[in-house]
């Protein structure tokens, strides 16, 4: 079973609980942090947060045909931009152990 989402409101307010800074101060620092983030990718800059990992934009090759699963009609793509992240190795090693049948520890 998923685990819940854990939404930008959710990472205000325990930031708010461990800091004591103002939700608002909180929200715009987040905000500018993630308009940071999409203005570096959008400079195709790579972003790395160690510990955590790396955002990159790669672009995917054009393809003259490719089918809409929904409705079957065959289209064409344009060459584009995605998104990519690597996790970094200690993230990786953190999320190693949590399973199915186990519930994640914190440190």
């Amino acid at each position: 079973m998923a685990a819940k989402k854990f939404t930008k409101a959710d990472i205000v307010d325990a930031l708010y609980e461990k800091t004591g800074m103002s939700r608002k101060e909180i929200r715009t620092i987040m905000d500018l942090f993630i308009d940071e983030i999409k203005d570096a990718l959008m400079r195709r800059q790579v972003i790395e947060l160690r510990g955590f990992g790396t955002f990159e934009v790669k672009v995917r090759k054009a393809r003259p045909k490719a089918r809409n699963p929904r409705t079957g009609e065959t289209i064409t793509i344009r060459s584009h931009g995605v998104v990519a992240f690597r996790s970094g190795r200690e993230l990786k090693q953190d999320v190693w152990t949590i399973s199915d049948d186990a519930t994640p520890s914190k440190k």
